[in-house]
């Protein structure tokens, strides 16, 4: 499954699957216990694919910095949790991405990406590399 289907959502706490669009919003399946719900066009909805983080050069995506993460974890759950002190995780994201821009990446950020990649591992998602496919025909067009 690709980041392009999965979704924060404001005030909710963990990933959401998407499973169909409807008229007035979507159907979405929590990626911690399974539970569906429905949300409206009124909630704050975020598509993972479409985040970026700060970087001191530029906006580097989400994708990249869950697949740099995957490098330095071998695949596996993160060393540091999410609870970790703000410290702890400032020099945990430090090896990630030591180029970060610390006046604009806060640690609850931090939190909420660490605490993100570990529950896409634990639902098996792990290909973080974009769509060759879908950029290889958009260039040929």
């Amino acid at each position: 499954m690709a980041l392009e289907k999965i979704l924060s959502i404001g005030g909710k706490p963990g990933l959401y699957k998407l499973l169909t669009q409807t008229r007035t919003g979507f159907v979405g399946e929590s990626l911690i216990d399974g539970k569906r719900i429905t949300v409206g066009m009124r909630n704050n909805v975020s598509v993972l694919s479409e985040i970026a983080i700060y970087t001191l050069e530029e906006e580097v995506p989400l994708r990249t910095v869950f697949q740099k993460i995957k490098e330095k974890e071998a695949g596996k759950k993160t060393a540091i949790s999410h609870k970790a002190e703000k410290i702890q995780l400032e020099e945990y994201f430090f090896e990630v991405l030591p180029n970060y821009d610390e006046d604009r990446v806060y640690a609850s950020d931090i939190k909420k990406i660490v605490q993100w990649y570990n529950l896409l591992v634990e639902n098996g998602i792990t290909d973080f590399e974009e769509a060759k496919d879908e950029e290889a025909a958009a260039e040929e067009e």
